[in-house]
């Protein structure tokens, strides 16, 4: 249905549930209670900011496989790669095996010591340590935490620490320190699931949060609800396999069950769903990429390719089938219809079964179930692949609502150099990505190229493809896929969702990718921006009367963001397809050109006034700024725009800097090797959120922005190259609103 049309159709309708703009929303699940509430996956998260961060080439290439650069250095076994201000949850953590344990587990300001029983004897665990487990064990026990022998190569810790003031990562090796980290920060804690409470080392996950997990790759999802269920002939092209007509429901559980035998020759068939009788489906993509895998070839004959906990693919070898089975929740709020196409038609029979309920949400707190489908038969160089844009899609121009996950072809060809590829997710029209990551086997759950082995867990896997080209079984074998699903980890939005992943270590690689990026999205805004001030503009400077007394002139800044490599270099390695690419033309060419803005910093006081819609339920504050200043702290106050009655808005603090410290020693137990690295990205967005309760009712504020001295030495004894100060660029506002959204009675 085109934007106009649906628009239209919207307007002539009243919310199903009666809910308006104001009304109070259902509280926000975190900590455990995002694994206990999963129905609430669909939920808008409003006032809700994801960030992924990691040790990442600064410099947008690889060195070291993206490992072992720091933020900033204190003493020998205390390297920091993440330092974070606020108030939220630290819900996921990746290391390339143990490397970097013992690791600083920070948490306000206390240091918890966490290890993993290969840091002992690291030389020789990988042969003698087979069952590795971290220590405190309770603190990190399975599910929720696994280790490099059941992963392929990665440590992987989903154990929640909430966090009231600060939480720092730091490792006490450098050695090969991959790491990538994903948090929450919360603007109304009044809206959250639970309190937030210091995280204390010796709490053990609750067991029926480690029960509900342990349940992954079984029906997880309600029972005795209604029903669709049947056999289809596929006879036809296209087959609709259920057209449900319902008020303000979610479907709960969507399986199929189809002849072993011709699994492979089904793997094709495409998956079609269709909300409230739109004109363009949300979810279409093959049956295998969809339920978790590139292919349906088994090659050991194993019970699961997919043994996830929201998605499955069971091989009953008893009963000569195989069971594909999805449990994201799925909301719809007039109609759901279900077809299957591509088909090849013959007389092959296969099994459905669609159960659904009564939505515990209302409609404009929810967000329809989204499976974009990409084929890239050739990405373009030095470009990232873009799995999904969410900018006009489906007919329209905002959308709200999570991304919670991936599956994804890197390559049809058993080429496994693709996974040097960095994934990249900017959200609401940031420019800096919101969440930057090591590579794309560590996405997966993985770490060095997961040895070409298979391995598939609740929320991360590498299902099919074989070690190595010449160990195929099957020409199926060479396909190569992973997944990846976020449940406590998911990344919220307010307008505009962009999932980019690279391929291979400089966005070089020419591999054959299929991508299906899984999202919940309503097609209205909670994010909207409301004002702008420009630094360094008089005009709009004055607009928003702003007044920095100790801020320096206005200058002007030629620099990147950190996006992918400038240039395409000018000798360009690896088992690159030439055929596919004139690589020869490219060397030395430009990728991203460098930007110019205006701008200030200052050692002191920053005043403006902006504009915020009436109606919002908090703020977010995202400034421009030089990154070439370190570790930029300040205090946010905020006033009504008529009075000088100001109230403190918390810590607005950035790590970091773009010079940073590259240490990657040659053994695992030398000392650190300090290599300072200056990147020529100085450009970068950052964010501040402001509480609803600071902002309610208010369609103006003024904002108060105090520098804080940060005398943080980039490692002992050695000062970054500039001092620290509050830079600012630019000050984009937006304020969070309830969606707009409403639907047929």
């Amino acid at each position: 249905m085109g934007k106009l049309v649906r628009a239209a159709i919207c307007s002539a309708f009243v919310l199903a549930s009666g809910l308006v703009s104001g009304q109070e929303s259902p509280k926000i699940p975190i900590g455990l209670d995002g694994y206990r509430m999963w129905d609430k996956w669909p939920m808008q998260r409003i006032g809700v900011r994801a960030y992924m961060r990691s040790t990442y080439d600064r410099t947008g290439g690889n060195e070291g496989a993206d490992a072992s650069h720091f933020l900033f250095l204190r003493d020998e076994t205390y390297n920091v790669s993440l330092d974070v201000l606020g108030k939220g949850v630290f819900y996921f953590m990746r290391t390339n095996h143990w490397h970097g344990s013992p690791w600083h587990y920070v948490v306000d300001g206390v240091d918890n010591i966490v290890r993993e029983t290969g840091t002992a004897e690291p030389v020789t665990a990988k042969k003698t340590v087979q069952n590795a487990e971290f220590i405190p064990v309770t603190s990190f026990p399975k599910p929720l935490n696994w280790t490099w022998g059941t992963t392929k190569g990665g440590d992987l810790m989903w154990t929640p620490l909430a966090f009231e003031k600060s939480v720092r990562i730091a490792y006490s090796r450098t050695r090969y320190g991959t790491g990538y980290y994903i948090y929450n920060l919360f603007a109304n804690e009044d809206q959250l699931s639970q309190p937030i409470k210091t995280w204390n080392i010796n709490n053990q996950p609750d067991n029926d949060v480690l029960e509900l997990i342990g349940k992954s790759g079984t029906d997880i999802a309600p029972l005795n609800i209604k029903k669709k269920a049947g056999k289809l002939k596929l006879n036809k092209e296209t087959i609709e396999v259920a057209n449900i007509k319902a008020t303000n429901s979610t479907i709960r559980a969507l399986k199929f069950t189809i002849p072993l035998d011709k699994a492979i020759d089904l793997e094709r068939v495409g998956l079609k769903i269709t909300w409230d009788g739109a004109a363009e489906a949300s979810v279409q993509g093959p049956i295998c990429l969809f339920f978790g895998a590139g292919t349906f070839y088994n090659r050991e004959n194993k019970e699961f390719l997919v043994k996830g906990f929201p998605i499955n693919i069971r091989f009953d070898y008893p009963n000569n089938k195989v069971e594909l089975a999805c449990y994201y929740p799925m909301p719809f709020f007039s109609s759901a219809k279900i077809e299957l196409t591509g088909i090849t038609p013959g007389t092959e029979e296969i099994n459905y079964e669609v159960r659904y309920e009564p939505s515990k949400l209302a409609p404009n707190q929810s967000s329809y179930f989204h499976a974009t489908y990409k084929d890239v038969p050739v990405p373009e160089p030095g470009k990232d692949i873009v799995l999904v844009d969410t900018k006009g899609i489906e007919g329209h121009e905002d959308w709200s609502g999570n991304f919670v996950g991936t599956s994804f072809i890197f390559s049809h060809n058993g080429n496994l150099s693709t996974l040097e590829g960095d994934p990249r997710f900017f959200f609401d029209d940031s420019e800096t990505p919101q969440a930057y990551g090591t590579g794309t086997e560590e996405w997966g759950g993985g770490g060095d190229y997961w040895g070409g082995e298979n391995m598939t867990l609740p929320f991360a896997g590498h299902p099919v493809g074989c070690r190595r080209v010449a160990d195929a079984k099957d020409p199926k074998d060479i396909i190569q896929s992973a997944y990846r699903f976020l449940l406590t980890d998911l990344m919220p939005f307010g307008k505009r969702a962009k999932i980019h992943l690279e391929h291979g270590g400089e966005n070089l690689h020419s591999e054959h990718y299929e991508t299906i990026a899984y999202w919940y999205g309503l097609p209205s805004a909670s994010l909207v921006r409301t004002d702008q001030v420009d630094v360094g503009s008089d005009p709009s400077e004055k607009e928003h009367g702003y007044n920095s007394p100790e801020a320096s002139p206005a200058y002007s800044l030629e620099s990147r963001y950190e996006l992918g490599i400038d240039h395409f270099p000018l000798r360009i390695w690896g088992n690159l397809d030439t055929a596919k690419i004139n690589y020869t033309k490219l060397r030395g060419t430009e990728v991203y050109p460098a930007q110019k803005m205006d701008g200030r910093y200052t050692r002191g006081t920053t005043e403006f006034t902006v504009k915020l819609r009436a109606d919002n339920l908090g703020a977010l504050i995202r400034r421009t700024l030089d990154y070439s200043f370190p570790n930029q702290k300040a205090e946010v106050w905020i006033a009504d725009a008529n009075s000088n009655n100001w109230e403190s808005a918390g810590i607005w603090y950035l790590a970091g800097s773009n010079t940073c410290v590259y240490s990657n020693p040659p053994g695992e137990l030398d000392l650190r090797n300090i290599i300072v690295q200056t990147s020529n990205r100085r450009l970068r967005d950052d964010e501040f959120l402001i509480p609803a309760k600071l902002t309610k009712g208010k369609s103006s504020i003024k904002v108060r922005v105090k520098h804080i001295a940060d005398e943080t030495e980039l490692y002992p004894e050695y000062r970054y190259p500039k001092q620290s100060a509050w830079s600012e660029l630019r000050y984009d506002v937006f304020s969070y609103i309830s969606p707009e959204f409403v639907v047929k009675k």
